[in-house]
């Protein structure tokens, strides 16, 4: 899995982009079939912004974005939001089958 962190501003060191990329590693945990995570952080005034792309292999991108005063603090909220959305889209693949019989259709007996 790729992980690539950039930064939109020159004002965030490196020791920020070391501890998003070590989070966005625990991502592969929660589903196995994520190709790479891109992750984008900026500074806006005195708010930290923080985006997390997920890129899955044959489904579409998953995003995770949070706005907080403290970078960390952002950084952890995006990866709480993108675990969540990996969590239900596992259990989406997995049950793909349907819920079960309609209930408004007589059963065959």
């Amino acid at each position: 899995m790729q992980i690539e962190v950039t930064a939109r501003s020159p004002v965030i060191g490196s020791d920020m982009k070391a501890y998003a990329g070590k989070k966005a590693e625990r991502l592969v945990k929660y589903y196995n079939r994520v190709q790479s995570i891109r992750v984008v952080l900026g500074v806006e005034g005195r708010e930290s912004t923080c985006e997390m792309i997920a890129a899955l292999e044959h489904r579409h991108d998953l995003v995770g974005t949070a706005t907080n005063p403290d970078m960390r603090a952002a950084i952890d909220e995006t990866v709480d939001r993108l675990e969540r959305q990996l969590v239900e889209h596992k259990d989406r693949v997995r049950n793909h089958k349907g819920r079960g019989p309609n209930p408004h259709q007589p059963s065959r007996t």
